[in-house]
C-alpha cells in the first residue's frame, strides 16, 4: 500500500485542492486486480492548526485519514504521520502543493522495482506565474533553469521513497530545509525526477514575499550546511550556474539581474538568523495560498 503523509498547519485555505486532487481519480490503475483495501493511504497531520484545516480535511471521506497533534512543527508532523502510515512506498507531500493520483503511481512505480537502484523520487515541477509581480516571474524564469534546481529532489513539495530509502532519511534531524536535507541524502543515481509525473507549485505573487522565501531557503541552507559532516553537495548556485545560463539564453539578462538581486538582499537578511543560529523562525509567505 501506497502511504502520502501531508503536514499541514493552518492550511485550510489549500488543503481542499489538495485532498480534491489526489482523491479525483482511483487510487489503482483502470484493471488493476488491487482489492478496495489496497487503496492509497492518505494521512493529514494537522500539527498546532487554528483554522479549519483539519475539518476541511476530514470532510473528503474515509480515505482520508487526519491526525491532530499541539504543536506547530513540520517535523513532528512528518514523525507522526510515520507512526500512522501504513504502507511504501511512502510520499511526503506539501499541502500548498497540488498533485494527483496518476502522479502519484509515476512516481512509486520506479521505487517498487527492486533492481533499480532508485530509493526517492520527485516530480517535475510546474510554477504557475501568472498573477505574479513581474520581478518574482523573472526570478523563477532563471531559477527554474539551475542545474541543482533541475536535477534536485527539493523545491517540488513532494518526495517519495521506498522503505529503504525511507531508513536513509528517518533518522535526519528537525530541519526547516527538510526537502533539501533529504534531497541530499541520496547519490545521484539514487534518486530521481520522474518525467510523467507533475506537482503545481504556487509561487509568491508578490517581491516581499518571494524575498521572504528566499531568506528562509538562505537561513535552511545555511542549517543544511552545518549537519553535514563531513561536508557533501550542496545546492548553492554559483556564478558559473548564471553564467551558462546566460550563454543559453541571453534574453535573460534581466532575470539574472534579479534573481542575483534576491540572493544578496536575502543573504544579508539571514545573516542575523544564522549568527543567532536562529533556525526556527519560519517565515511564510501567504500570497502562494490565495485560490
Amino acid at each position: 500500500m501506497t502511504s502520502i503523509v501531508i503536514p499541514a498547519h493552518n492550511e485550510a485555505r489549500v488543503i481542499g485542492r489538495l485532498l480534491d486532487s489526489l482523491l479525483a481519480e482511483p487510487a489503482q490503475p483502470s484493471g488493476s486486480s488491487a482489492s478496495a483495501g489496497d487503496e492509497t493511504d492518505i494521512v493529514v497531520v494537522c500539527n498546532g492548526c487554528t483554522d479549519d484545516t483539519a475539518r476541511i480535511a476530514a470532510q473528503r471521506g474515509p480515505r482520508v485519514r487526519v491526525v491532530e497533534i499541539p504543536v506547530p512543527s513540520k517535523h513532528a508532523a512528518l514523525r507522526t504521520g510515520d507512526d500512522h502510515a501504513r504502507g511504501f512506498p511512502r510520499l511526503y507531500v506539501d499541502a500548498d502543493v497540488v498533485i494527483g493520483g496518476s502522479d502519484v503511481r509515476a512516481l512509486t512505480a520506479p521505487l517498487d522495482d527492486d533492481t533499480s537502484g532508485i530509493l526517492a523520487t520527485a516530480p517535475e515541477r510546474w510554477i504557475p506565474l501568472a498573477g505574479c509581480a513581474w520581478r518574482v516571474r523573472a526570478y523563477y524564469q532563471v531559477w527554474q533553469r539551475l542545474p541543482a534546481v533541475r536535477e534536485g529532489l527539493f523545491g517540488r513539495g513532494v518526495i517519495a521513497v521506498s522503505r529503504a530509502g525511507h531508513g536513509r532519511i528517518a533518522t535526519l534531524p528537525p530541519l526547516m530545509a527538510d526537502d533539501l536535507a533529504a534531497s541530499l541524502a541520496f547519490a545521484p543515481e539514487e534518486r530521481l525526477v520522474v518525467g510523467a509525473a507533475r506537482v503545481v507549485v504556487h509561487p509568491p505573487r508578490t517581491w516581499p514575499d518571494l524575498l521572504r522565501r528566499r531568506v528562509r531557503a538562505a537561513v535552511s541552507t545555511a542549517q543544511v550546511e552545518r549537519q553535514q559532516q563531513p561536508p557533501e553537495a550542496s545546492a548553492r548556485t554559483g556564478k558559473a550556474d548564471l553564467l551558462a545560463v546566460l550563454r543559453r539564453e541571453p534574453r535573460l539578462f534581466l532575470g539574472v539581474v534579479v534573481f542575483v538581486a534576491a540572493a544578496v538582499i536575502a543573504r544579508r537578511k539571514a545573516e542575523k538568523a544564522i549568527r543567532a543560529q536562529d533556525f526556527g523562525t519560519w517565515l511564510r509567505d501567504e500570497s502562494s495560498r490565495q485560490n
